[in-house]
This record gives C-alpha cells, structure tokens and sequence, in this order.
C-alpha cells in the first residue's frame, strides 16, 4: 500500500508539473508579460510600480498601450482593447478635454498616448479621441525649437534635444499628419531626427550622446560640442523604436525618407557593435562594458530587439539583422523573465529613470546613471518587452504566403466619404481601415502569413493582376453607394477569366441583395459555376441573438480545419453548377461557401464579405465565435491554391 500511495502521488505530481509545462507553451510570452500587467495595475490611472500615485497623463501608458495594441491585433482578444479604451476613457473628457494635462508645459513626453488616442478614434470614430489628439498635435505646432528647428524636450529644459524625445513626439506627430493629409509636416519630422543625429553622434562609434544643449550652458553639457557625457541605453532604445514607427506613416515617395533609412541604418550598425557578444543584451551605459558597475538593462535590450526585428521585417533593414535580434530575445528570456506562476511573468532588470538636469540636479556623469534604481516590472520596460515579445512573435508565425501578393479591388468597390478633416477618403473594406467596416484585421492576417497586400484601384487587365497571387473583389457597388459605379464589364471577365487559367486565385464575396449589386457581380461568378440567389439569410432580427447567424462548421472541412462556429450575417446563399462545389452550407442545407478550379487556378465565393473588422476584431461577438481563426484558416488555405 505504501509503494501504490507513493506511485500514486508521483504520477499525480508528474501530471501537475506537465500541466504547467503544457500551460506555459500554450500561452506567449508576451500574453504572459500582459496577463501580469492586468494584474498589478487593475486601476488604470496607476503606473507606478509600487505604490500608487494619483491620475497623471503619463508617457508609460502609451508604451504599455501600443504592446498591447500588437498583441490584439495579432490574436484577436479584445480584453487588450478594452483595457486601453477604459484606460484612456479616465483622462478623457466628453469634449476631448485631457485631465491633468497641460498644453503650455510643452513637454514633449505628453505627446506620446496621442498615438493611443488615434488608434481608438480609427477603431470606434468617437470624436473625444480625435480631438484629445488635435490637443496634442497643437501643442507640437507650438512647442519652443531650437535655432535649426528642432522641438526642446520641454519648457523646464530650455534649447535642449533629447533622443528619448523623438519617440514621445514624432511617430504621432507622422501618424496624426497622414491622417489629416498634412503632407508639408514629412520634411519637419525627417528633419527632426537629422538634426537629432547631427549633433549629438558621436564620429568615432556612432552611437549618440543621450542630449544636446544648444546653448551650451547645462553643467552636463560640453562647453564645445554641447552634448551630455554618455551613451545611455534607454534614450538610443527610444531613438530606435521612433524611425521605425515614424516609417509606418512617411510617404513611400518622400524625398528624405531615404535619410530616415540611411539613419537607420547608421543606428543599426552602430548598436550591434555594443551588443555583448556573450549574453546578447545591451548595457545601460553602451560602450562601458567594463565600467565598474554597469550592468545589463532590461529596456534597452528590449528596444533594441524591438527596432531590429520590426526593421527587418518592414524591410528597412537586411534581414541578416534579425540575428541580432533573436541573440537579444534569448538573452532577455534568460536574463530578464521570471516566472511568477503558469501564466505570468515579471520583468526584472529596468533602471526606473535616468535624466538630465532637473531638480535634484542630474549631471548625466557615469555615477549618475549608475545611481538610479533598478526595478522590478517597470512600465517603459514591459512595454518594451511586449513590443518586442509581439515582433519575435510574429517572425516566429508560418508564412505560407511569403514572396506572394494579395491584391484588393477599389474599383468596382469604390466609395467614398468625407473625412473629419474635410478630405475625400476611399472607404468600406479596405487593408488600411480599421473601423468596422474595414479590412484591416483581414489585413494583417494576410501579412503575418507573408503575404503582400496591395490595391488594385483600376479595372482589372491581365497587366495589372500579373504580379499577384490572389485578387479580392468584395461588394461591388451600386448607385445607392456610388452615383457612378464602375460595374463588372465583359472585358473585365475575360481578363480575370484569363488570369485565374494561369494560377490566380480569385476572391468573390458579394452581400445580400438589399447591400449589393448583383446583376453584373454574377455575370462573373456564373464563369466559375457560381450564382447569387441574392437573398438576405443569417438576419439577426434581435440586435445581440448571435445564434441566427450561426453557421457550423463540420468536421473534417478542407477549409477551416481549426474552426466550428462561424458567425455570417445577411448573406446572399449560392447555386452552383458545373465544376463549382461547395464547401459550406447552412443549417438549412443552403450553399454559403463554394470552390471552383479553371486551369490551373482556383475560385473561393461567399454571398458577404463577412471578415471585415467588426466581426473578426473580438470587440463584439461572443467567444464562441471564431471568425478571427476562421480568417487564418482561409489565408492557410488560399495560399496553397493557384500556380
């Protein structure tokens, strides 16, 4: 009895411990970092790590924020977006009025959360969150510069530029100017960190001095050079992180966006070269490895990986870079992460502040920096661990679709509207829209799997579809749309006919018939063996009762292998003939989804674009549906089409 009880509890101990393990595998580090966040500051208006502190408009947040943001957009968990929103909700006023932030400091750090605020304007269209950004973007046409034009850090530090804040203020300064189509801001932002660059590299290492005094009078300045004594860790982090999300905004055909890159690629050079060969990390102070005291720093070595994993990935920097990245992420993982239990960890290792002047007074010497604390799930850190957990993450998915390009018709469907700012804006299903009508999600699923996505914004020609792999045409439009819509016409037929015998793969989601048109949309589908019914099933005639457009996925789907509960609301069922199939039905037993092959290409068809944003975004169906996975699956599954 005693050997069975003893074989019991071994067996009982060894199922734990693999439970945990199999826990631990199951969920990302970087969902395991946020799950900690959600744990220590349930009040939102507290930053702090220990303690709290009253409601204070804070650039941490914004940090913290834009690693979530990446996370949900990446898995489709909504809990991400309603912590930023109710957070953001407890600064933001009706009116758009930001509590406790006041625009006369002229504190660059105050500009951060901006980019927080555009991404909720963007996803929900409430006016409080554009106009708490119009607050901020004001602040910036007024904040004091120095003599060439370069924005002080803040008011109490008079003709100074710091690198940390070129990321407070510039990538919501070039978010905020593509969204309002200010296009004469791009030469000012690029300008910004030439100056940045000019006057505070250092010509023998290229690494960059933490500040700058234009007048040369701050202790810590070099009464010939102007620049603060060291190489900061941190600041060159967020000097980092600022080019590459200030790139996602800048014209493609800007003129100094190749000084951006060029600059980039300056910094990566230079920051490699002090990555400690041994650990892969980054030491605060970045070319003393040897200073006595000096030590491994948590932010910056996740800003670092941050930057060069999101630079190769964009293709601002070659992807042997990535190397460099991933020794960093290991490093990190062994250094930095410790296990709190199955499902979540802390980050240890963030120095909590290091500035320069201010009261007590700080003289930016090695003893300063090395003075400051080193803690415990600081917010700059975990934010940048998340940011950079989110990337490695993402470089770690499949890509089924790398080299290949999806391309999105706005021709046949081309509405538009006027924009807050009074602009003509293309809008409803497209890969920049985040609203809920828009494709952005879809979007970034396409990418994850490598794919390219562009858009097509003329009639479609055996030369315009050549480069692509997969054409998307959603919801053609009809006169109650578009006072002149272009409608599917013979010769676009027989070019997309032609492209599709090649190897294309063809897209068709229609709507039901009160939401589209029909008539020359089928003209098209019935090529491939496939006909609108255009009638409306899956109503939801009680707003919230999900479950009359459910529709089921049975087993053993070739499409959606991982999938069971759909939701597709008012679609337009299909009849099929010749070789068409179908590959979903209903409850009913009518046809939802079919395939068709013609040479050497295939044709998937829906009566709906059911993956636009506000049922695949988690924000408002019920767990139990699973569009945001049903999405990948058809990504997997289109990729392996065609030529």
């Amino acid at each position: 009895m005693k050997f069975s009880l003893l074989k019991y509890l071994l067996i009982i101990s060894l199922f734990t411990a693999s439970f945990q393990v199999a826990a631990q595998q199951s969920k990302p580090l970087s969902a395991q970092m946020a799950a900690t966040v959600m744990g220590i500051w349930k009040d939102t208006l507290n930053t702090e790590p220990s303690g709290f502190k009253p409601k204070k408009w804070s650039y941490d947040l914004g940090v913290v924020y834009e690693g979530f943001e990446g996370i949900w957009k990446r898995t489709g968990d909504a809990s991400y977006f309603k912590t930023m929103q109710k957070s953001m909700d407890s600064y933001i006023a009706n009116d758009g009025v930001i509590y406790n932030y006041k625009h006369t400091d002229f504190n660059i750090d105050n500009v951060k959360n901006g980019r927080t605020l555009l991404m909720l304007y963007k996803v929900t269209g409430q006016q409080k969150y554009f106009k708490a950004a119009t607050s901020l973007w004001n602040q910036l046409q007024e904040q004091p510069r120095t003599k060439e034009g370069g924005f002080w850090h803040k008011k109490i530090y008079p003709n100074q530029m710091w690198l940390d804040g070129l990321y407070m203020g510039e990538p919501f300064y070039a978010e905020y100017a593509a969204l309002i189509k200010e296009d004469k801001a791009f030469d000012d932002i690029a300008n910004q960190f030439i100056w940045m660059e000019k006057n505070s590299v250092d010509g023998k290492t290229g690494l960059m001095y933490h500040g700058w005094d234009e007048s040369k009078v701050e202790q810590w300045a070099d009464k010939t050079t102007g620049r603060s004594p060291h190489f900061w860790g941190r600041a060159m982090g967020w000097y980092g992180m600022a080019l590459v999300d200030v790139l996602d905004n800048f014209p493609v055909d800007h003129p100094k966006r190749k000084n951006l890159l060029s600059i980039l690629n300056r910094f990566a050079t230079a920051i490699q070269k002090v990555q400690d060969p041994k650990s892969g990390l980054w030491y605060d102070i970045l070319d003393m490895p040897n200073g006595k005291g000096n030590y491994h720093e948590a932010s910056a070595s996740s800003m670092f990986v941050y930057t060069f994993a999101k630079a190769v990935r964009m293709g601002y920097l070659p992807k042997t870079y990535f190397a460099v990245a991933d020794k960093g992420y290991k490093g990190i993982k062994t250094s930095f992460i410790e296990r709190v239990d199955a499902d979540r960890v802390n980050l240890k290792g963030t120095v909590s502040v290091s500035g320069l002047g201010g009261k007590p007074y700080r003289d930016g010497s090695y003893a300063y920096y090395l003075s400051e604390k080193v803690v415990v799930n600081d917010p700059k850190g975990v934010g940048a661990f998340l940011l950079a957990a989110n990337e490695m993450e993402l470089a770690a998915m499949p890509k089924p679709g790398l080299g290949k390009t999806v391309l999105l018709d706005s021709y046949f469907n081309n509405e538009t509207r006027t924009d807050q700012s009074g602009n003509s804006l293309k809008w409803h299903y497209k890969w920049d829209e985040q609203a809920n009508g828009g494709f952005s999600f879809l979007g970034g699923i396409f990418n994850r799997a490598g794919f390219k996505t562009e858009t097509l914004y003329q009639a479609p020609t055996l030369a315009n579809l050549k480069g692509s792999s997969i054409y998307v045409i959603v919801d053609p439009d009809f006169e109650k749309e578009n006072p002149k819509p272009n409608f599917v016409s013979q010769p676009d037929i027989k070019a997309i006919t032609a492209w599709v015998k090649a190897g294309g793969v063809l897209v068709l989601m229609a709507n039901d018939a009160p939401n589209a048109e029909l008539k020359h949309f089928n003209e098209l589908a019935t090529k491939f063996g496939v006909f609108f019914n255009g009638d409306s099933k899956g109503t939801v005639p009680v707003p919230g009762n999900f479950e009359t457009a459910k529709v089921v996925v049975p087993a053993g789907n070739e499409i959606f292998k991982n999938t069971y509960n759909l939701f597709i609301k008012e679609y337009s069922s299909l009849k099929l003939s010749g070789n068409a199939k179908s590959v979903l039905k209903d409850a009913a037993g009518d046809h939802v989804m079919a395939v068709a092959k013609m040479g050497k290409g295939t044709v998937y068809v829906i009566g709906d674009p059911w993956l636009y944003n506000e049922y695949v975004d988690g924000r408002k169906l019920p767990a139990m549906y699973e569009n945001f996975k049903a999405a990948g699956d058809l990504v997997n599954w289109l990729s392996k089409q065609g030529k």
